[in-house]
């Protein structure tokens, strides 16, 4: 699930200046698996031209990256992807999207560093590479949504069900989403945000 409109870009424009009226800006990352749709879900959402750091997938991958379900994935997110979104007038979210193959784990630590919260995304024709994702952002103390994306051949499932098979807490939101749709992901974004308000510390 590839966001075809994801050009790479090496410098800031004139339009992507951000407006005046912002006095917060939030990091959020978006993690997951190999090709769950993270660059999707930055690029659908993102009001900015976002920057990507893909790369073509070569031989050398072969038998080292899982690409169960991706087998037609022609590239692949080596280092990090970049958009931000406005919430409010004031408010605005850094996106920060995370390489999927596990090989590149190691560059995550630095990516979650100051990050107020993430957003899991899922493919439930496999749940099993999101324990690994989870546990890394509860190592971190980052709180986390997990979003369920709809791929097309993939199983449906309820959101009971499958918060049981990822053993998350009820207090944890989990939904279902379309990464490639913007008002889909702003409506993950959001839960995100609901979610960071009520449990914030009471000052």
């Amino acid at each position: 699930m590839d966001f075809n409109g994801s050009d790479t870009i090496t410098g800031p424009r004139s339009e992507d200046a951000l407006p005046d009226t912002v006095s917060a800006a939030v990091k959020i990352v978006v993690v997951g698996g190999f090709g769950v749709g993270k660059t999707t879900m930055v690029g659908a959402v993102s009001e900015i031209r976002p920057l990507t750091t893909e790369e073509t997938m070569t031989q050398a991958g072969v038998g080292v990256d899982d690409n169960y379900g991706s087998e037609t994935k022609t590239a692949t997110t080596v280092a990090m992807d970049f958009g931000r979104i406005s919430i409010t007038d004031e408010i605005v979210l850094y996106l920060f999207g995370t390489p999927g193959q596990e090989r590149f784990w190691f560059l995550w630590n630095g990516l979650f560093e100051g990050a107020l919260g993430g957003v899991v995304l899922v493919d439930t024709r496999r749940l099993e590479v999101s324990f690994d994702v989870i546990g890394r952002l509860e190592e971190r103390g980052v709180p986390f949504v997990v979003a369920v994306n709809a791929f097309p051949e993939a199983p449906n499932h309820p959101l009971d069900e499958l918060r049981g098979a990822l053993d998350l807490p009820e207090y944890v939101p989990i939904v279902n989403c379309d990464a490639r749709q913007r008002d889909s992901s702003r409506d993950v974004l959001m839960t995100l945000m609901r979610y960071l308000h009520a449990t914030a510390p009471v000052s």
